[in-house]
């Protein structure tokens, strides 16, 4: 049975990429997994019992506070990697924890995000550190092309590396018939949705807004529902916002819990911010809501926007326009027909383009091509 040792030390445990999708697309494959992630940090006990996916809890990585986790990271590599068929690393800070370390077994490197461009918005780093910061990513970036594989979640991160890399896009599972976009639960309410983790650059003011501004205006008959945590100033305007009934907050739901929520709602919010971090990639929550037969109101990202218009899933808004989006749903409220049919087009786009079941063999023949299996 062949194996994989599976690190990070910054997402959550149960993240839909890493626990919902490959690991998953192992366990199917046959695959034995050890999963090293920050359990006790998120909260969570580690699921034991299970008898070929063995858990190791590691501290988490979050703003400054790095050492620890690495430290612990390396010393997991040094111990356990030979244990296995390869090491799948999901987090760029992970890369220091193989310099210097005698490891002997292929290591991958996931590459989920721009992390240098992402480090324009982190408000853990410095003003004066941005730019030699994101420097050095680009040289961590080049120095790990030139020693290990790479896998890459998005198309448009090619052009950052010189060779050639397998491209495992953060696809979804798309179900044959979702419930169609824009009926209302039991009580008569429509629901709005915002599925992911939540920041200030990735519209939580925006979304609030429009919370708030649909609570007045449909006096109840449509509520926003965010599944996801919140991130640095966002916890509180989240907060807020749930004291004063403009939204609904769920926080991290699992993805297999969370996904479903969306059927059936009117819309799916992604009012992502004009950043450098998100210009090149697809949102995959405008994938997730596409799947599942809900219009996607997004902001003109050019990679959603592409989508979006040559699907005629979903309608696009301005940057930081809370009205325009909250137009772009009353819309929808008033002629559900326009709301179930661009939720047609969205599932069958997505059906053809975006099942995670098309592309999880093509994982897994990356890692048996890096482990040299076959």
């Amino acid at each position: 049975m062949p194996s994989a040792l599976v690190v990070t030390v910054v997402h959550h445990p149960d993240d839909a990429r890493i626990r919902h999708r490959q690991i998953e697309a192992l366990r199917e494959a046959g695959w034995r997994v050890t999963y090293a992630a920050p359990f006790a940090a998120y909260g969570l006990t580690r699921p034991v019992g299970t008898p070929w996916l063995t858990p190791v809890d590691l501290p988490r990585a979050t703003g400054r506070s790095r050492i620890a986790a690495l430290r612990a990271a390396r010393a997991l590599l040094r111990s356990s990697a030979v244990e296995h068929d390869v090491v799948l690393l999901h987090d760029p800070e992970l890369l220091l924890a193989t310099v210097g370390t005698a490891i002997g077994t292929p290591v991958v490197w996931d590459v989920h995000e721009d992390t240098a461009a992402a480090l324009e918005v982190r408000p853990w780093v410095p003003d004066p550190l941005r730019r030699p910061a994101a420097a050095a990513v680009r040289g961590l970036e080049r120095w790990a092309e030139r020693r290990m594989p790479l896998l890459l979640a998005d198309h448009q991160y090619a052009g950052r590396f010189r060779k050639t890399h397998p491209v495992v896009p953060n696809t979804t599972r798309v179900p044959s018939s979702p419930p169609p976009a824009a009926t209302p639960g039991e009580d008569g309410v429509q629901r709005v949705v915002y599925l992911g983790s939540i920041t200030m650059e990735r519209g939580a003011r925006e979304v609030v807004q429009v919370g708030a501004a649909l609570r007045d205006r449909t006096d109840g008959a449509v509520a926003v529902h965010v599944i996801g945590p919140a991130h640095g100033d966002a916890e509180q305007v989240l907060r807020e916002a749930v004291r004063d009934k403009a939204i609904t907050w769920h926080g991290f739901v699992p993805s297999d819990q969370a996904l479903p929520m969306l059927d059936g709602a009117l819309a799916g919010l992604s009012l992502l911010h004009d950043e450098a971090n998100f210009r090149p990639s697809m949102p995959t929550k405008v994938i997730e809501y596409l799947a599942h037969g809900i219009p996607a109101v997004s902001t003109p990202l050019p990679v959603p926007a592409d989508l979006i218009r040559r699907s005629g899933a979903g309608v696009l808004v301005p940057f930081g326009d809370a009205a325009a989006a909250t137009a772009a749903v009353l819309e929808l409220l008033a002629d559900p027909g326009a709301a179930r049919t661009m939720g047609e087009a969205g599932h069958a786009i997505a059906a053809a383009e975006f099942d995670w079941g098309v592309v999880a063999p093509e994982f897994v023949a990356a890692l048996e091509a890096a482990a040299g299996l076959g």
